[in-house]
């Protein structure tokens, strides 16, 4: 691409200078260009400089001896005539401007200032112009993304991630809590078909390119109806304290409902206190009476199902206990050894001791 300053023009440099702007752009590129003195212009082409959204820009080319105009051109704006600024970009100032060098700065880049930018230059003898284009990298940036979702088990779920940049980023998905790294993607949309509610969690999307990372989440809540742990039935004696426990997973939690036979229990029923806490829900009986005994349900609700489990509240005698205690009991590790309670250790009858009993027996019979 060529350009002409005039070096002959009787009107005004920045006449001259929107002149060799429009003969910039309509004459074809190679074409041979000559002022009106019939002298060949020439032309620098720069390596492309490559620069990070929101960094600073300067922009510099050689001036040489008998400089008499110079100018800054950004496609088809001018930026600065000489010390004359044209832009009205408040980034855009002068640096430097001497026989040597014309440089110019531009603050805080944006992907609008990439393009092609020329120096143009009008000695005595022939106009030069030195050109240079500008490429803005763009560090990633998601513009959208998936709400927080709530779906039922069993759905069809899609996820969504865009980002913008330059280049342009590579998106990924990843299930980040409970980490499984066999749920991923490296598209911008993630599918998961027929959930379960083992994938419900925290999902990441990461954009990135050559520049920077960005990441955001989406959690995602899968419903499901209640599922009932297997109660354990529970014995106590008559004037104690007891409690039947009811643990059930749901989501969203359950409400719980306890029973007898077919009657529903209420809270401060007949003495009876019912406590539901997240997952857990007791019935307890503050003194149990012999009308207390029998067989009770509980049964977890929400709104997409229902599940029960059955308990029975029995009654244990005092024979009952001591058989428990010593069925737990760990005082006997073994025949012959006496467990001590401060030391843990064990104490072993010797034979001369059983001996010495034996016969301490058989003189108290005589």
């Amino acid at each position: 691409m060529k350009m002409v300053v005039c070096g002959c023009c009787a009107a005004s440099w920045r006449r001259c200078v929107v002149m060799s702007l429009r003969l910039l752009f309509l004459l074809p590129a190679g074409l041979p260009v000559r002022s009106q003195g019939e002298s060949q212009s020439d032309n620098k082409q720069m390596d492309n400089i490559t620069i990070r959204q929101g960094e600073t820009l300067f922009l510099s080319c050689s001036q040489g001896d008998f400089v008499t105009h110079t100018a800054w051109l950004n496609r088809s704006s001018i930026l600065y005539a000489g010390e004359d600024k044209w832009s009205v970009d408040p980034r855009v100032s002068l640096v430097t401007l001497n026989q040597d060098e014309f440089t110019i700065k531009i603050e805080d880049v944006d992907l609008t200032d990439e393009g092609q930018y020329i120096c143009a230059v009008q000695t005595s003898s022939r106009p030069r112009t030195t050109s240079v284009h500008i490429i803005v990298q763009v560090p990633p940036k998601i513009v959208n993304l998936s709400k927080d979702l709530v779906v039922n088990e069993g759905s069809n779920v899609t996820l969504m991630c865009l980002a913008n940049g330059k280049p342009e980023p590579a998106i990924t998905w990843r299930m980040l809590s409970p980490s499984d790294d066999s749920l991923s993607s490296d598209s911008e949309v993630l599918e998961i078909p027929f959930i379960s509610r083992y994938r419900a969690g925290v999902y990441e999307c990461t954009a990135s390119n050559d520049i920077a990372v960005d990441t955001q989440t989406v959690e995602l809540t899968v419903n499901y109806p209640p599922s009932v742990s297997d109660g354990r039935d529970v014995g106590v004696t008559l004037g104690q304290r007891g409690v039947l426990q009811c643990e059930a997973d749901a989501v969203p939690e359950a409400d719980f409902e306890w029973y007898r036979d077919d009657r529903r229990i209420f809270n401060g029923f007949d003495g009876i206190e019912i406590e539901d806490s997240g997952a857990l829900s007791k019935l307890t009986f503050f003194n149990v009476s012999e009308a207390d005994y029998g067989n009770y349900t509980c049964v977890a609700i929400n709104k997409l199902g229902s599940a029960n489990t059955s308990i029975i509240l029995y009654e244990m005698t005092s024979s009952d206990l001591k058989q428990t205690a010593f069925e737990n009991s760990d005082l006997l590790e073994g025949p012959g050894a006496v467990q001590d309670g401060n030391s843990g250790t064990s104490t072993v009858f010797t034979p001369t001791c059983l001996l010495l009993i034996v016969l301490l027996q058989l003189f108290l019979k005589f």
